[in-house]
């Protein structure tokens, strides 16, 4: 599934040719996607201008003039993608070539600097799915969601108070949307690496008997932002089914210090650990063993 930089990546690339524009026309070519279509999305939202296009979590927001919110789920292989123009910054996402038997929804648009484009939305496996809401605050994938890790709402402290006496390992906590929003396996994995704490240690052994952030905390909350960013900077991973607007790749993967290479010798320098894979809770774990402590 694609994580928060691979979505935000997909937002910043699709906001220039979006916010703005008249949705003219909706054409739906099957029922469903991974769930069914909203009853009457095309009637509810044509006529309507994309006033804004945001993210929160791993969701992609589109609010309309109209008050309506269209949120849109990437599932393993959705992807935006325009007809007829490529756009500024490539969202880099899913690997293979557009097929138009995976074109399942074209929404015809008017911008009133770009004139008119057609905007797919391909998904070969349809594991993705679009919804509609009057107001995003009542949709349930939204409602308890944790901070957004690049806001101001994250920080050691607000982890502190989530973690206090938790016994679920550290990597399954930051895996939970109710803690942080938007973070997956890849990313939690390479920020663990990069705060030198083992993706098995209990959760509440970051956190001080009276409820205040260890030091190791700090660097982990550090760690979050920075993994991020750059993957945001060179948009986002491509790990099998991640592919952009353009049909190009992210690159971030190039840059993984522990994901994906089991048996190969840990970046730390001085370090002279083998990156080691484990599963936790059904999903591949991958650490360094020497230089990721216990704390």
């Amino acid at each position: 599934m694609p994580e928060l930089p691979e979505v935000e990546t997909v937002r910043r690339g699709l906001e220039p040719w979006l916010e703005g524009a008249i949705i003219e026309k909706v054409t739906l070519h099957r029922p469903d996607l991974r769930f069914p279509f909203p009853q009457g999305l095309a009637e509810q939202i044509e006529g309507a201008t994309i006033r804004s296009v945001g993210r929160r979590a791993k969701y992609l927001l589109l609010g309309l003039s109209t008050g309506k919110t269209v949120l849109s789920h990437l599932g393993m292989t959705g992807t935006w993608r325009f007809a007829e123009h490529a756009i500024d910054k490539p969202p880099r996402y899913y690997e293979t070539e557009p097929v138009p038997k995976h074109d399942h929804m074209v929404w015809t648009i008017h911008h009133p600097s770009h004139g008119r484009s057609h905007l797919i939305y391909a998904d070969p496996r349809r594991f993705g799915f679009i919804d509609l809401y009057d107001d995003p605050a009542d949709s349930p994938y939204l409602k308890g969601l944790g901070p957004e890790p690049l806001g101001n709402d994250f920080n050691a402290n607000e982890m502190a108070e989530k973690f206090r006496a938790k016994k679920t390992p550290i990597k399954s906590a930051l895996l939970d949307q109710r803690v942080v929003a938007g973070l997956g396996n890849i990313y939690v994995a390479e920020a663990l690496h990069r705060s030198h704490i083992l993706p098995t240690i209990l959760a509440g052994r970051l956190v001080t008997p009276k409820g205040k952030p260890k030091p190791v905390l700090e660097d982990l909350a550090s760690a979050v932002r920075q993994v991020l960013t750059e993957a945001i900077e060179v948009g986002g991973s491509t790990l099998r089914d991640f592919r952009n607007a353009e049909g190009g790749s992210g690159y971030f993967q190039h840059r993984f210090a522990v994901y994906d290479r089991e048996g190969e010798p840990c970046p730390t320098p001085l370090c002279t650990g083998t990156i080691t894979r484990i599963v936790q809770s059904g999903r591949s774990t991958f650490f360094c063993p020497v230089c990721q402590k216990k704390v």
